[in-house]
């Protein structure tokens, strides 16, 4: 499989993305809109994966590549590339399918549980996902759901978790790729500029969180796994 991600900045590493892929043996390439003006060919991967990054999805004037990166998405989209969002990347996607994104009512910064929404006849493509699981999240705006969208997953902080799109996207708010490497690093760059809340953790709680960091490594292996047997039927 050919993974390509759109990365915001440098410190959204690739995580538990590039030791998927080297395990795998897939090729993963990436794209950076605010370095290069020239998009990749869809011909040129299998999945799109959108990562996250510090700016909102409406901040242009600081970063007017944005307008760009949208209309690759939703070309690739409407191309039937399988489609990938994660927190930032997750709010590009429910922008580029209709949806409305905002502050949420709080913000989500540290490890806290997600549970599965009960939804009737829920897709094939999520099938076997874990019904709870403690991730790590580090956001303060949230989505609508897209028109068509299933609802995937919820937290007590923020409704709108995850959400899959005609058995093509998925979106999630929180972050699967994360190592402790990545938490140290953005504890390092915005830990001054949390806040408090009741869902904001005590930094040291964030760190060495080996069990949870397992947890999620498995989650992202099991969601990319699913979007290999996509992109192979």
């Amino acid at each position: 499989m050919k993974i390509h991600v759109l990365q915001h900045s440098a410190l959204n590493t690739l995580g538990t993305i590039e030791e998927y892929a080297r395990t795998k043996n897939h090729l993963l390439e990436s794209t950076r809109f605010y370095k290069i003006t020239n998009p990749p060919s869809f011909d040129s991967f299998d999945l799109l994966i959108i990562m996250g990054g510090p700016m909102g999805i409406y901040d242009y004037d600081e970063n007017p590549w944005l307008r760009d990166e949208k209309a690759f998405i939703k070309q690739a989209i409407e191309a039937g590339k399988p489609v990938f969002g994660i927190c930032l990347g997750a709010q590009l996607l429910a922008d580029v399918l209709g949806a409305r994104v905002y502050e949420n009512r709080h913000r989500e910064m540290g490890w806290f549980p997600i549970k599965a929404v009960a939804v009737e006849n829920r897709p094939e493509f999520v099938k076997g996902l874990p019904e709870e699981i403690v991730v790590f999240h580090w956001h303060s705006r949230t989505f609508d759901l897209p028109e068509g969208a299933v609802h995937l997953y919820e937290s007590e902080g923020c409704r709108n978790q995850a959400f899959t799109y005609d058995n093509q996207v998925l979106a999630l708010q929180f972050h699967p790729e994360v190592h402790e490497e990545r938490v140290k690093s953005m504890i390092g760059r915005f830990g001054n500029e949390m806040g408090n809340g009741p869902f904001i953790q005590k930094k040291e709680e964030m760190v060495g969180q080996e069990k949870h960091l397992a947890g999620t490594k498995e989650f992202m292996f099991m969601v990319l796994d699913k979007f290999e047997k996509i992109t192979h039927s």
